[in-house]
């Protein structure tokens, strides 16, 4: 069984080597495929960070087997060994949160190797009342490196990476959800905070 295994090794949280907490309306794995899929409502929470989207897919290593082992048949169930986890991917309103961040876009990946988030789509992040805008942004979690891009370039066009600063304010804490950056950016509504339950 995938689930689970290997998933402590993501790093959504900035430095944190803590559990990832992944809950859904539905789970299906395909073992040989080394992928397990959560659909409806997927989060994914480490510490005090969060991915949420409708779906998130996690995908595992393959790990190659050892010498003089057996050929096992790739049509028999189960044939795959699985490792620790390669990749996390999710689609369809896309929120990356953090104590001082929301990201929101279209897919987003999580590469456990490179420690990265790639956003991508519609992409808007707010930081306290300061927003920006684009069509990629890249985090790296381990450093808290980030870089956001556009599809569009020169001067004077519209669609490029945008952003709207507010010099007088703390850059500290994530935007209140809906609340108008001003500039024609807005900041990303918040998805809800899960119930708790227990």
């Amino acid at each position: 069984m995938l689930a689970g295994a290997g998933v402590a090794m993501a790093q959504l949280a900035p430095q944190s080597n803590g559990p990832v907490d992944i809950t859904a309306d539905q789970l299906d794995v395909q073992s040989q495929k080394c992928q397990a899929i959560y659909t409806g409502d997927a989060e994914a929470l480490q510490d005090t960070s969060r991915l949420r989207a409708n779906t998130i897919n996690i995908y595992y290593k393959t790990l190659a087997p050892h010498p003089g082992a057996p050929k096992s048949d790739p049509s028999e169930p189960g044939s795959s060994k699985c490792g620790l986890l390669d990749r996390m991917e999710a689609d369809g309103q896309v929120y990356y949160v953090t104590p001082n961040q929301i990201v929101k876009g279209d897919h987003a990946v999580y590469n456990s190797d490179d420690k990265t988030i790639i956003v991508t789509g519609d992409v808007v992040v707010a930081q306290g009342k300061n927003v920006s805008a684009g069509t990629k942004l890249v985090i790296n979690t381990d450093t808290g490196i980030a870089t956001m891009a556009s599809n569009v370039t020169g001067r004077g066009k519209s669609g490029r990476v945008r952003t709207v600063v507010y010099p007088n304010q703390t850059q500290s804490g994530a935007a209140k959800g809906g609340e108008s950056s001003g500039g024609g950016l807005k900041a990303p509504v918040a998805p809800p905070a899960r119930p708790q339950t227990g």
